[in-house]
């Protein structure tokens, strides 16, 4: 089975072609694989973020069928009165659920974000970095 081509270096080929002065393609080509790995990780990272998120909803919603169908059982042949204590006790404990729920994922999705943005800012200052060097050699 033939090795997959990478696009980089088919770019790297030809780019390697054009002869620029004073740039140093190496370098250059190197910076912009560093680029492209780092949006590999953050894409990578809000990926499983995603996952993570979709897994926690499905656990909540089977938890949530469950109450109901517990609830449900529990609440059929009382009083009407008994019945109405139930039911308003339910609905109080599944609104806080809810919430609960909502901050859960709201957090795990605030983290899957700020990783996926960490991986690129630290790109984005290694970039600065690296202009600073290159900057500070044709002074």
């Amino acid at each position: 089975m033939a090795t997959p081509v990478s696009p980089i270096a088919d770019f790297s080929k030809i780019l390697e072609s054009f002869k620029f002065p004073g740039v140093d393609m190496t370098s250059l080509l190197e910076a912009r694989r560093k680029d492209v790995e780092a949006l590999a990780e953050a894409n990578t990272l809000a990926y499983e973020g995603m996952q993570a998120l979709v897994r926690k909803q499905t656990e909540m919603l089977n938890a949530s069928a469950q109450a109901i169908q517990a609830a449900a059982s529990r609440m059929s042949g009382d009083n009407a009165t008994e019945s109405m204590a139930k039911r308003g006790e339910f609905i109080q404990q599944s609104l806080q659920t809810a919430f609960e729920n909502m901050r859960e994922l709201a957090e795990m999705a605030q983290k899957s974000q700020a990783e996926s943005l960490a991986a690129i800012s630290k790109r984005a200052e290694q970039t600065m970095r690296e202009l600073k060097a290159l900057s500070s050699k044709r002074a």
